[in-house]
Order: C-alpha cells, then structure tokens, then sequence
C-alpha cells in the first residue's frame, strides 16, 4: 500500500465517526430543540465540538505528513517557557479533571527552533498524555537546562506502555492496544509527526515508560548557539 493509498484510507475511516456524530446531533437539536432541556443541549453541543476539533486535529496531522519532505522550518532563537505558557492553558480547559503541574526552570536557556511547529510538537504530547490517563490524574511539565541540551519532559500517570512497544509508537498510523487507547480518539500520527519535526529541528526524543506505571516523553533541542546557527545557514 502507498502512502497515498494509508493516507486515504485512515481519512476516510478516522472522519466518519465524528461526521457522523456532528450530524446526528445537530439535527437533533434542529429538529426538537423545544423538546430538549437545557443540560442536553450542552451535553449535545460539547460533543460536536469535541468532533469538530478531532476532524480539525485529523487534517492538520495528515496534511503535515503529506507535506513532511517539501515542508521549509523557520528556525529561530526562542524560549520554550514562554510558548508552553501559550498552550497549556487551553489544555487545562480541555482536561479539566486533569492536575497539571508545572515545573520550568526560570532560568531556562533559548533554544533555535521553529514556534509554530513546536507547539504542534507539545499539543501532541499533552494531547495524548490527557487521552491516555485516567480522570483526576497528575500531567507534569517539567523543562531544564542538561549540559548542552534544554529538555522538555511530559510525564502522565496512565497505563503505561511495554518496552517491546516502544518501537511502534513513532511508526505511521501505529497504536498501541491497552483498554485506554481502545476508548481514547486517535489515528496514530500524532507521535510520528512529533518525531520528525523534533528531529528535523536538530533535537531528539525519548519515551521511559512501564506498563502501568505511567509513561514520560522527554524531548531535546540544543542550545542556541549563534554560531551553529550561522554555520547552517551558510549550508543552505
């Protein structure tokens, strides 16, 4: 099978869920709005907001694939505490029955990467770190200096994964089967994305996890180094 033909066919079978599930309710409301009380209405509504965002997840991780060997990153000096400070929040919203605790270094160093793609990198990572956890469980963000190398880690409290898995979670459309993927939304690119782009801004990433002790991604860029910086754009 090519990749066109995975792409089409995880299309197809990852939308029609939701769109199914939009419809539905939408026309329910059209049709006895009236009838319904109010609490119904918002239980209805979350929903197809809830399918609406995993559609818009599902285009932007397979037209980010289907771009992934043309796609120019523009790398630049920044600061990873600032852009987490943008994304967790909505997080918080998001899994609200979720504890989120946050452990950046004040003094973290910058680091030369692309803005917009490391926040699609970090919504990934808490994306599944929220899906692949109970309610009423602990998300710890933690970002630091080690040696030459800031490390962002996303540490969840979930089932966790066996080491014999760890080679399929970074595969295209790969998911590990547990009773809480089985009921969590995904078409597993998430973490294949995640690793090229991390990848393809000089970093590195590493998962530590143990069945039911719960799973930590750690994630590595170099530090800015001006002078690294003006010997790759002299190469380009």
């Amino acid at each position: 099978m090519t990749i066109q033909d995975e792409i089409i066919s995880t299309v197809s079978h990852e939308m029609r869920t939701p769109l199914t599930s939009i419809r539905g309710f939408s026309q329910t409301l059209l049709n006895s709005w009236d009838k319904i009380d109010d609490e119904s209405k918002k239980k209805f509504v979350k929903i197809i907001e809830e399918q609406s965002n995993r559609l818009i997840n599902l285009v932007e991780n397979i037209l980010t694939v289907s771009k992934e060997n043309s796609e120019v990153l523009v790398l630049k000096k920044s600061n990873v505490n600032v852009l987490i400070d943008k994304i967790l929040p909505l997080f918080k919203e998001r899994f609200k029955t979720h504890k989120f605790i946050l452990n950046c270094d004040k003094n973290i160093l910058p680091v030369n990467i692309d803005e917009d793609k490391f926040q699609q990198i970090l919504t990934n990572l808490l994306d599944n770190a929220g899906k692949y956890s109970k309610e009423g469980s602990t998300i710890t963000l933690t970002s630091k200096v080690i040696e030459d190398w800031v490390t962002l880690s996303v540490k969840d409290e979930g089932v966790g994964i066996d080491e014999k898995d760890f080679d399929k979670l970074f595969k295209k459309f790969s998911r590990i089967e547990n009773h809480l993927t089985s009921k969590a939304q995904g078409n597993g690119l998430g973490l294949y994305i995640t690793k090229n782009l991390v990848e393809k801004m000089n970093g590195k990433i590493e998962v530590k996890s143990k069945s039911g002790e719960g799973t930590e991604f750690l994630i590595k860029f170099p530090i800015y180094n001006p002078e690294e910086v003006l010997k790759c754009s002299q190469k380009s």
